[in-house]
């Protein structure tokens, strides 16, 4: 069946189609769990993201409406990221009102950049980021993401510092200021979430008792909400206290109310100058200040995002409509004071665990969120920061992936350059320069393996013996950076082996470039001097027609090993008849008149 109109617009309205109330549970309970884990999250990211605990739940609730209009695959969730809020946070400290007019203004342009790649169909450019360098930069901001949270976990107050240098030596010198309640808080809430999270892997087996089946849906729901609950009880012990008098915890605050009004994003804001007078900036100096970030975060996002719809959705998922779906969640989100945000994988993973049938489950979770603004901010004020650190370490821990080093060195140890080279730039640079320089080491890697490579040379024979070099390339590309790599391996196996024919095996070459082809045009000539025979063994129709029109004369060539023996064979018959010629030639030849010695018929 066809799409309809309503969907070639609307993507997600196909997902209406047989839509029933078995659907709409299964959504709902979905929806529901995943809140439940996005509300402490969104807290503890806003927090992350230097800003007050409310901006992340204003981001926690307009990506869910937009994706299940737009978006193609029902696991996915969107809102506020750990790696999006550190990303966030080095624009928030300027002062005055700036920190959430950056914020916000940043999804805005973050969500126009999407919807530019969008349209230009550029979402291929996150192939560029190869899985190591992938893997360095998540490991190297999960390390300062943790870092950034141990001063509110030990409860410290004060800054984190700009980088994870000056965040470590931070909190080393400032050690002897952690509280002790908040340090016993938060190391217990870290042990408990790691706990809980082993719950879900108890597996309930299907011949089970009732008693038992329930026992393990208890432990899933415990292991999925273990965030709220943990929320939840260290906020009901610190109510405890304060109804008693008593502060023992450093608390999140007053958290504003009520649902954000739809509103432009602000192009312009006011940072604090010296002598704590106010700064005015406008559009252009804020776009200054936000920089790179404009085109990294979109990368970023969309690179996560793009690989959460591919591991749910599979290779039915069109990366472009994912692209527009995301971006039309900033763009939108924006208008509700939101942070950027992007596809989460830990809220996938729950939603997808939960047994989500439709993306409409992401709005049953936007109403939650929705409720929560409403009627809990009260008493989000009690949830102490060490409890939202936390939640924050316990998450990026599983995003340092130390697993894939074993395998990468054991099979392809250069690989591992570009992710080491990745990890310790972001650490001791920034993220943005960190990623930045792993692109570019993984290109670099790139145009040297067109520059140079591989070819494997061996001395063969025919079954009439006919001995022959063949040059095997490895790669099914042969560009002009190669050119003198291959004359000069030919050269070399010349040198080794003598003046026998060489045969270049094109059965794997599908492209040659104009400026290789001239090359191996001169190549043929260097060893037509040296009277040694060139031959291509099976190249493509298309390499053929560029070796032809560049070459401008006759090419040797062969289809198959059969054609190959019966050109070496008449290369060969033409060697001997040529040397036959040298040796017969001379004596053929016509001598001077004074050594001309007539013999008669007669005297015979």
């Amino acid at each position: 069946m066809g799409l309809t109109q309503i969907e070639k617009f609307v993507p997600g309205a196909r997902w209406l189609r047989g839509y029933n109330a078995q659907f709409a549970v299964a959504d709902l309970i979905a929806g529901i769990t995943v809140g439940l884990t996005v509300l402490p999250q969104g807290l503890a990211y806003a927090t992350l993201a230097g800003l007050e605990p409310q901006y992340g739940l204003y981001s926690a609730f307009v990506g869910g409406l937009v994706y299940a209009l737009m978006g193609g695959c029902r696991e996915v969730t969107i809102g506020p990221t750990a790696l999006l809020a550190l990303m966030t946070s080095r624009h928030t400290g300027l002062g005055g009102e700036s920190g959430p007019h950056f914020a916000i203004l940043l999804c805005f342009l973050a969500g126009i950049v999407e919807l530019l790649m969008a349209v230009l169909r550029l979402g291929a450019l996150v192939d560029l980021i190869s899985l190591p360098v992938t893997v360095g930069f998540t490991s190297a901001t999960a390390l300062i993401i943790g870092a950034s949270q141990l001063k509110a976990l030990l409860g410290i107050r004060g800054g984190s510092g700009s980088g994870f240098a000056e965040t470590i030596k931070a909190v080393v010198m400032r050690f002897g200021e952690a509280r002790v309640p908040d340090s016993i808080l938060g190391f217990v809430s870290i042990a408990i979430l790691l706990a809980l999270r082993k719950l879900k892997d108890v597996k309930t087996p299907q011949d089970a008792s009732k008693g038992r089946k329930a026992l393990g849906i208890t432990f899933w729901v415990i292991a999925t909400a273990r965030n709220a609950l943990l929320v939840l009880i260290t906020s009901s012990i610190a109510f405890y206290f304060d109804q008693n008098g008593q502060r023992p915890f450093i608390l999140t605050g007053t958290v504003k109310s009520g649902i954000p009004g739809f509103q432009l994003p602000p192009f312009s804001t006011q940072i604090s100058g010296a002598n704590n007078t106010l700064v005015d900036l406008n559009f252009k100096d804020m776009v200054s200040e936000l920089g790179v970030n404009i085109a990294l975060v979109p990368v970023i996002a969309v690179l996560g995002n793009v690989a959460i719809s591919k591991a749910f959705g599979g290779s039915g998922i069109n990366p472009t409509k994912e692209l527009v779906a995301l971006s039309l969640s900033n763009v939108f989100g924006s208008f509700f004071s939101s942070i950027p945000v992007t596809g989460s994988f830990s809220r996938s993973a729950v939603n997808h665990a939960s047994g989500v049938k439709t993306p409409i489950g992401g709005i049953y979770t936007g109403t939650l969120v929705l409720l929560a603004l409403g009627l809990l901010t009260p008493y989000f004020q009690y949830i102490p920061k060490a409890a939202l650190s936390a939640v924050i370490i316990s998450a990026v821990i599983f995003m340092i992936e130390y697993e894939v080093i074993r395998p990468l060195w054991r099979c392809n140890k250069r690989e591992l350059i570009p992710g080491a080279v990745t990890f310790v730039l972001s650490l001791v640079v920034g993220v943005e320069l960190g990623l930045l320089a792993g692109v570019l080491a993984d290109l670099a890697f790139v145009v040297y393996r067109t520059a140079r490579p591989v070819l494997t040379v061996d001395v063969t024979s025919t079954s009439t013996e006919v001995q022959y070099i063949v040059i095997r390339p490895r790669h099914s590309l042969l560009y002009f950076p190669a050119v003198e790599w291959v004359r000069n391996v030919i050269s070399k196996a010349i040198k080794k082996h003598g003046n026998i024919p060489i045969v270049l095996d094109c059965r794997i070459v599908h492209e040659f470039d104009y400026t290789a082809a001239t090359g191996l045009g001169a190549l043929r000539k260097e060893l037509d001097a040296k009277k040694v025979p060139l031959v291509v063994l099976g190249a493509s129709v298309e390499v053929r027609k560029m070796l032809k029109e560049t070459l401008k004369s006759t090419l040797l060539e062969a289809n198959s090993e059969e054609e190959l023996e019966v050109v070496l064979q008449e290369l060969c018959n033409e060697g001997k008849r040529a040397e036959l010629r040298e040796v017969v030639s001379p004596l053929l030849s016509p001598t001077t008149d004074h050594q001309k010695v007539p013999i008669s018929i007669d005297e015979e």
